[in-house]
């Protein structure tokens, strides 16, 4: 047993300082990254704002809506083959969907049918697991590294600089960062795993960077204020479930009470997923998201616009022209303190 006693901080732990500007208007704050990776040939530009790989917000219709705007979006695993195939071999812009998968051998049969069918058509895939610490998840990564070098690679998760290291050598491009901070995740209740998701932000990319990789925040994000502080912290895209739910384009169950329309959201983990996709829930483990009612929301059009309305905004306040300049103008305040700070001793 070890104890670490560094602090580390979550999104809500924090703001970032202002500092003069010579901008005067939101306008003038070009929110688009272009970027190359450290394996695959590609190079990235748009907006590095990623809809997350589940069933109720990787989408088709939520891909073409966010496409208009230049994010991207990370379709869920459990469309069928064809459908992949239509879609992707009509995408014109291929930063802005990932294929996202498993890795089991049926998920990689799936792949490599998509890839097959649409004449290798996907640019950008998601290697997902919620346990990305694993020799085999390694060893996955590597598998699709040298079976198709011409892609960008995201895979994860983890929250560790040196597993962050070990993934981007192992042929990823993207490391994917977030254990248990999403609305819909209870892996931190059920397991007592994870790492507060703004320090796991800063630790992980700095380890990316060094190598040349780059980094996606997984989780967390509530309001685009978060969405400022994950860039801020040095992430390279950031992914959003919770934010993206309910709206007309998402999916989910719909459901009417008291008068209402509300759209179901879940985690992927949870047991209504896997009572949809696998059965039910193994005996050998045990659910780790939940379920819940988010009104609806209608399109997706007014959240988008208020989210790029607020990381332009947080880029303003600390004189940032491009979102690749928020982080080196990024100053972040404590706003709360531990008990033993408080009192000057140990508790």
């Amino acid at each position: 047993m070890h104890i670490e006693n560094t602090i580390r901080l979550d999104f809500k732990d924090v703001l970032i300082r202002p500092k003069r500007s010579t901008l005067t208007s939101r306008s003038e704050v070009d929110i688009t990254r272009e970027f190359k990776f450290l394996h695959s040939p590609v190079r990235y530009n748009g907006i590095p704002i990623i809809a997350a790989n589940m069933d109720t917000t990787g989408t088709f219709d939520m891909a073409r809506a966010l496409a208009k705007h230049g994010l991207s979006t990370a379709l869920h695993k459990h469309y069928a083959v064809e459908d992949y195939v239509d879609f992707f071999t009509k995408l014109e812009a291929k930063h802005t969907a990932f294929y996202s998968l498993g890795i089991g051998n049926a998920d990689w049969e799936k792949f490599q049918e998509t890839m097959r069918r649409s004449n290798n058509a996907v640019q950008y895939v998601c290697i997902d697991v919620a346990n990305g610490y694993t020799e085999t998840f390694v060893a996955f990564v590597k598998k699709v590294r040298e079976a198709y070098p011409e892609l960008v690679i995201m895979a994860g998760n983890v929250v560790t600089g040196d597993m962050t290291e070990e993934l981007l050598l192992a042929g990823a491009d993207i490391v994917k960062v977030g254990i248990g901070p999403g609305s819909v995740c209870t892996t931190r209740k059920m397991t007592g795993v994870g790492y507060p998701q703004l320090s796991a932000i800063i630790e992980c990319a700095d380890a990316a960077h060094g190598l040349g990789g780059r980094i996606c925040a997984d989780g967390g994000c509530t309001v685009p204020g978060d969405i400022a502080k994950a860039f801020g912290g040095g992430a390279d895209f950031v992914m959003l479930g919770g934010m993206l739910a309910g709206h007309d384009e998402a999916g989910g169950e719909t459901v009417e009470e008291n008068g209402k329309t509300f759209k179901r959201f879940y985690g992927m983990s949870s047991a209504d997923a896997m009572n949809k996709y696998a059965g039910g829930v193994a005996r050998y483990r045990a659910a780790e998201g939940k379920s819940v009612l988010i009104p609806a929301r209608g399109p997706v059009e007014d959240t988008v616009q208020g989210i790029l309305g607020g990381v332009r905004s947080a880029c303003t306040y600390v004189g940032a022209r491009r979102l690749k300049e928020l982080t080196m103008r990024t100053t972040f305040i404590r706003v709360g303190m531990q008990l033993n700070e408080v009192f000057g001793k140990s508790l």
